[in-house]
């Protein structure tokens, strides 16, 4: 849910806040990348996300103008979503964010396969 507050704010920074701030729409933005794709593709790539909230979310995306919704009129209907110039421009971005934790990250967290053994 966007805080209107933050958006309305005299701070430039703030309002970009307001627009990318929350948990999910970078992630978005960074599964979407350079390629379109279908809602379903992104439920199911995106780990923990209901579908109301990554609806909500991509409507908001779409309304700041970083997302293009492209409706087919087909039965059964059918939507790709694809980063608008503003969304792509937000993908150096993330970059510059994955490559700081990856420089100051404290520990890695084992996947559930890489489970760590001791010998006793």
């Amino acid at each position: 849910m966007r805080d209107e507050r933050f958006c309305a704010s005299n701070c430039s920074f703030t309002r970009a806040i307001g627009t990318i701030g929350n948990k999910w729409k970078p992630i978005i933005i960074n599964v979407i990348g350079t390629r379109t794709v279908r809602f379903g593709q992104m439920d199911s790539i995106i780990p923990h996300i209901s579908r109301k909230v990554l609806t909500e979310q991509l409507k908001e995306l779409e309304e700041d103008g970083l997302l293009i919704r492209i409706a087919y009129k087909e039965l059964p209907p059918r939507v790709d979503y694809r980063l608008s110039e503003k969304g792509l421009a937000f993908l150096p971005i993330l970059e510059s964010i994955k490559e700081w934790n990856f420089k100051y990250e404290v520990a890695l967290i084992p996947k559930e396969n890489d489970r760590i053994t001791y010998n006793k």
